[in-house]
């Protein structure tokens, strides 16, 4: 995949704008009130967010324009779902947004599959799922897979993840009197329930319980998508003890949320 051309799906890449912060929030309030050509301004201004993104596919031998196009996709979905009230900056949502659809077109797109190997482990595991709910009378936990079929929980959820088949959401999923009730029609925009609001107040109850100094790099590492290295220049110590306490404000955060 070549991607030091200049121009990939006719956009001059050495000329794509750049939207400054105020920029942003004044055309994020635009966006909300359903200004199209706002939308539009917004997604030409985090292109380079769709490049930076596309050279880490550098290795792909899928073209650089069928890529670019993917992560556009994931840019705007992410744009339509941000909440610009949360203190997290955009870049930080949207990344992984734009990764997740390339690597679902890649997936969807690959000749072959999934691999022997993947597929084995992914039997495995259901097979494991299903013994373990008989003997148990409960679902067994991924944890509890894992310890049975001795492989690491990453790798279960990557197998289980490759052997899914992608559906379209207007797959059909109940028909009757000529009513059909599509995928689509069974999600729902949980962006402001109540469950999210309670996740938010958890979190903030749990940030209370860090040190002033875990809370910060918490907040500048998650929520200002600062790297290890900004956040130990920032706060004058090394980054291996950034990385020390990031880990331990981590583990307090979720001790806090399982109780």
């Amino acid at each position: 995949m070549i991607l030091n051309k200049v121009e990939i799906c006719g956009v001059n890449t050495s000329r794509l704008p750049l939207l400054t912060a105020e920029e942003k929030n004044t055309l994020f309030e635009r966006i909300k009130k359903g200004d199209k050509e706002a939308r539009e301004l917004y997604i030409k201004g985090n292109l380079r967010l769709v490049l930076s993104v596309i050279k880490r596919f550098s290795s792909s031998s899928e073209n650089a324009d069928d890529l670019f196009q993917i992560g556009c996709i994931g840019l705007m979905k992410a744009i339509d779902n941000f909440d610009c009230t949360l203190d997290v900056k955009f870049s930080t949502y949207a990344v992984p947004m734009i990764v997740g659809e390339i690597r679902r077109y890649l997936r969807d797109n690959n000749s072959i599959r999934v691999s022997r190997s993947l597929r084995d482990i992914a039997y495995k595991a259901i097979y494991a799922r299903e013994s373990l709910s008989r003997e148990t009378a409960q679902e067994p936990t991924l944890h509890q897979i894992s310890e049975a079929i001795q492989i690491p929980e990453e790798d279960i959820v990557y197998a289980l993840d490759a052997i899914q088949s992608p559906i379209s959401l207007y797959d059909p999923v109940y028909t009757e009197g000529g009513d059909t009730l599509y995928v689509m029609d069974q999600i729902s925009d949980k962006k402001n329930k109540e469950d999210n609001w309670v996740r938010n107040l958890s979190l903030s109850e749990a940030m209370k319980h860090l040190t002033p100094r875990e809370s910060r790099i918490i907040r500048l590492r998650f929520f200002e998508g600062r790297t290890q290295m900004e956040v130990a220049e920032e706060i004058h110590i090394s980054q291996a003890q950034v990385s020390r306490l990031e880990k331990s404000a981590l583990k307090s955060i979720r001790t806090y949320l399982s109780l």
